[in-house]
């Protein structure tokens, strides 16, 4: 074929859209009207702008399009390696970025053992928890003995010990022989997060003044750590995590300054930790929002732009972690992996999809650590300066959750800074009204959670692991699955599987879809579903129902077989012994006690059923 003819070059291509009505907004509007009249949508919710009606709120309070456009245009993002650095600080793409391998193990053999091989696979810095039932500060030099330090850095979490495991640290490298200069470990200093989980006041300035003393001769070492994962484990939104990481940042440069360092070299020292989950847009958004709030702050500081660089340390949400069918954990962490990369972080952890259980195996840590070699060496997307750049809805995204986070910054700072907010609990209390939020979206699963509230697995074998050490902290840890999995405890400890008798009237057409969305729903809290088969008749369902020694009854049907046969099976059952009866679909008058529908707030219904549908004679 000539390529003129096949349009593929050439003025006298085709035009492809001929025929074919011009593309507007208007003309698309019409046709998402056209699609929800159809779905039932009020008309009045469909003037003006019908789209509206599949936006989604965010828990900042600023909606997500379904269409992204490019008005209004958002704010010009610049270019890589230009203030405001929004799209990072290279100009382009060099290498990779730093995997990061962490570390909880207490005894220091294992430790040494698993880093040699990290490090001989992939892993290029160790992040490592220190004290508090993890490595103690005096085994780090057991630890480390394998180590190039050098070549590849140590990162402390070393919690409200940072004096003890500083200085430790600093004398595993004098023994290694590493010249001062040459140190380019960080401290991990961060007395806000040590504070908050001990719900007590900070001392940011004598953990600066620590700091700024370790500084000295050193110019590699970093120094402090402004962790937002803290807020985000907790269940906080994408903008508190921001405003957070910022305010947190803010107060440590301002110690730093006091303490007598220079402004510039302080903000250097500081290394920013951030999660991301498995909303890839959030992530790459959020990652790019951060660097554009901290130039700010840094530019208000007096810092020339080629000293306002920050370096970002992602990690693959604790939160998101599920303990039941965790092998899905691998795509969540390469999902937030993906989007920690595209975004531009400097350093990624990716914790292994058993982390939720106890201390990681070899195996896991061997997964988290090739997730991050794959998409750097095989998916290549180290090689692209800000790949997401010029999206509309990742740009778009990006504006949003700066002004978020930038808002939220403010108000701490209103409030008297992040060390006034930990001590008098306004932090807390903050991200406490957004978890009950999000743990309302996720009972009513409005919030999915595959594997847990959505196709759970009841046959699956739960892993073991060794426990990690156990610690209590005023600022939790909330993972958003533990509702549903505290029921799938209680539903495992009872001595035969609490079940529920499916009672599937009329032909399989009209009761398949039902019957699976309610063993699926049942299932989320360890609840089996017994399904004799299709009952024709209120007699046929009071038999199986008495035969199947049960104690509570869910309706499977179409509507229609509702209408006609629903009353005279309810009681039915319930003079056959049924102590609940409740109906797959949405509430209606048919004399049922409960229904199970896409809205309901499951963790609730199933904390009721798992005691009655235990076996008589046994409760869960």
């Amino acid at each position: 074929m000539d390529v003129q003819e096949s349009g593929a070059a050439g003025s006298g291509a085709p035009d492809l859209a001929e025929g074919f009505p011009v593309a507007t907004p208007d003309r698309w509007r019409e046709l998402v009207a056209g699609v929800l009249r159809k779905s039932g949508v009020p008309e009045e919710r469909l003037a003006d702008r019908p789209e509206a009606v599949l936006a989604t709120r965010t828990y900042d309070g600023f909606d997500i399009a379904p269409l992204a456009t490019s008005e209004p245009p958002a704010a010009d993002p610049g270019h890589p390696g230009l203030a405001p650095f929004t799209r990072g600080y290279r100009p382009a793409a060099i290498g990779g970025w730093d995997v990061r391998a962490r570390y909880l193990e207490s005894d220091p053999e294992v430790l040494r053992r698993r880093a040699h091989t990290d490090l001989m696979n992939g892993v290029s810095s160790l992040w490592i928890a220190v004290g508090d039932g993890h490595l103690p500060a005096d085994r780090l030099d057991a630890a480390l003995t394998d180590v190039y330090l050098d070549l590849a850095p140590v990162v402390l979490e070393p919690g409200a010990a940072y004096r003890e495991a500083a200085d430790a640290l600093l004398r595993v490298h004098a023994d290694a022989g590493v010249p001062d200069a040459r140190i380019i470990s960080h401290l991990g200093i961060d007395p806000l997060t040590a504070a908050a989980r001990a719900g007590a006041r900070p001392d940011v300035m004598d953990a600066a003044r620590f700091a700024a003393d370790r500084a000295r001769d050193r110019p590699g070492l970093g120094l402090v750590t402004a962790d937002a994962t803290l807020v985000h484990n907790a269940g906080g939104s994408d903008g508190q995590s921001l405003g957070w990481a910022v305010a947190s940042g803010t107060a440590l440069l301002r110690a730093l300054a006091a303490a007598g360092m220079d402004v510039a070299d302080a903000a250097g020292r500081i290394e920013f930790r951030i999660a991301v989950n498995a909303d890839q847009f959030a992530g790459i958004a959020g990652l790019r929002a951060l660097r554009a709030m901290w130039n700010r702050v840094l530019e208000v500081g007096g810092v020339p732009a080629h000293r306002r660089t920050m370096r970002v340390h992602a990690v693959t949400s604790e939160a998101m972690l599920t303990r039941r069918d965790p092998h899905v954990n691998m795509l969540r962490t390469t999902v937030a992996c993906f989007a920690a990369g595209v975004g531009g972080a400097d350093a990624v952890t990716v914790l292994p999809y058993d982390a939720a259980v106890g201390l990681s195996d070899d195996f896991a840590r061997r997964v988290a650590r090739n997730t991050q070699a794959l998409l750097i060496e095989e998916s290549n997307l180290a090689r692209v300066a800000d790949p997401a750049g010029g999206s509309f809805h990742v740009e778009a995204l990006t504006r949003d959750l700066y002004l978020a986070g930038w808002a939220f910054l403010q108000e701490i700072e209103a409030c008297g800074g992040a060390a006034e907010v930990v001590e008098d609990g306004w932090l807390r209390e903050r991200v406490d009204g957004i978890w009950e939020r999000r743990r309302a979206d996720l009972a009513h699963r409005r919030a999915p959670l595959t594997g847990v509230s959505e196709f759970p697995n009841l046959a699956e074998e739960p892993l073991e692991r060794e426990p990690l050490p156990e610690h209590e902290s005023w600022f939790p840890l909330r993972r958003y699955a533990g509702d549903f999995e505290e029921l799938r405890d209680r539903a495992d400890a009872a001595p035969d599987r609490p079940t529920a008798f499916l009672a599937t009237l009329g032909p399989v057409a009209a009761h398949t879809a039902r019957a699976s969305f309610a063993a699926n729903l049942l299932a989320a809290g360890g609840i089996a579903a017994h399904q004799p088969g299709p009952l024709e008749s209120a007699d046929d369902a009071a038999r199986a129902f008495a035969e199947s020694g049960l104690r509570v009854a869910v309706l499977c049907s179409s509507e229609k077989l509702y209408a006609e046969h629903a009353p005279s099976v309810v009681a039915a059952l319930r003079d056959a012994g049924a102590e609940r009866v409740l109906l797959a679909g949405a509430p209606r008058e048919l004399g049922v006690d409960a229904f199970l529908h896409q809205g309901c707030d499951a963790v609730a219904l199933l904390t009721e059923l798992v005691d009655l549908t235990a076996p008589k004679g046994e409760e869960a």
